[in-house]
Parts: structure tokens; sequence; C-alpha cells
């Protein structure tokens, strides 16, 4: 399990006023069909905020996963992209041990007190790479968000490891800073 993660879910508890387990016994006993609707009752009903409801709801729905089994799924059939994957986590994890990465079906989300970065193999050739830089310049690398809609302002397309440059690192970082 992630360091950061681990820090994450024994400091529950304190934060939140239960277990990871206590939450989960709660969400089972609902039956809510979006991801989105777990998250929002915890929210709301319980005042948990959003960086600990989303763990809680994604840990939840994957007791019969592992992060690692997430992650080799969303590359399967897209193995040569697997490089890619492993230098963004290895950098992220450099940021601070406050970072939480968090598989889920499609994407890796990066989460420190909200999701700063957001790791989607999008084709067999290509990994989308989401940040959250808002006020941020749109230019011809650092575009749009597109598919990722409101969960990022920003997306970089990466197909290859040596893409990851000092100028990458430095967006990663200030999505980083600017999710305190």
């Amino acid at each position: 399990m992630d360091k950061a993660l681990k820090t994450m879910i024994e400091n529950m508890p304190e934060k939140t006023g239960k277990s990871l387990e206590e939450w989960k016994k709660i969400l089972d006993t609902k039956s809510f069909t979006k991801h989105s609707e777990s998250v929002n009752y915890l929210k709301s009903e319980h005042n948990v905020t959003h960086g600990f409801a989303n763990t809680i709801v994604v840990l939840s729905k994957e007791d019969d996963k592992t992060s690692d089994d997430l992650v080799e799924s969303q590359y399967k059939g897209k193995e040569a992209l697997i490089p890619i994957y492993k230098e963004l986590i290895k950098y992220i994890q450099s940021l601070g041990s406050d970072v939480t990465i968090t598989p889920k079906k499609g994407s890796v989300s990066i989460i420190r007190n909200r999701q700063f970065v957001l790791i989607k193999p999008a084709t067999k050739t290509r990994i989308d790479l989401g940040l959250k830089l808002k006020d941020k310049p749109i230019t011809n690398r650092l575009e749009n968000s597109g598919p990722f809609g409101t969960m990022c302002t920003h997306r970089v397309r990466l197909t290859d490891a040596s893409e990851i440059d000092d100028e990458l690192k430095s967006w990663m970082r200030e999505a980083y800073e600017k999710s305190q």
C-alpha cells in the first residue's frame, strides 16, 4: 500500500470520527449507484472532507481489487505505456509525503488536499495527464482539459517517458503546490 494512503487511513478516525472499516459498513447499508452519490452523502450527511470521502468510497468499492490490480487492468493491452506511468509516479511521490495515489477503474487520481493530477491511459500509445492549474494559459503542449472536463484544467499528452521533462515536472509541482 502506498505510504501516503496508509497514513491517510491511519489518520481517518481522528480526522473523520470513524475508521475506514466503520465507513465501509455505513456505505454497505446504502445502495448508491454512482461514485459521486456516495461521496456527496459522506460530505453532506457526515461532514467528511472531499479527499477523505473520495478515498473511503474508492476503497470501499475496491475491497476485492488491490491498487496494483486496478493499475494492471488499466494497462492491459497498453503495456508500452507502463514506463511512462512508473516515471510519473516516481516523480509525483517525490513531491511530498502528503500525496495520495488512488487508482480507480480507468485512471489514477493524485490527491493532496484535493486532486491535482490525473493519469489516464487514453489509447494504446498515449497517456493523458490531467493537471489542475487554475489561471494557467493554454499552450500547444499544455492543452485545455479535453475529456477530463472540470476534473482538471489542463491536459498533456504523453507517448514516451522522455516527455517527462523539467517543464512537465514544473507543472506537476505547481499543481501540487496549488492543491494545498
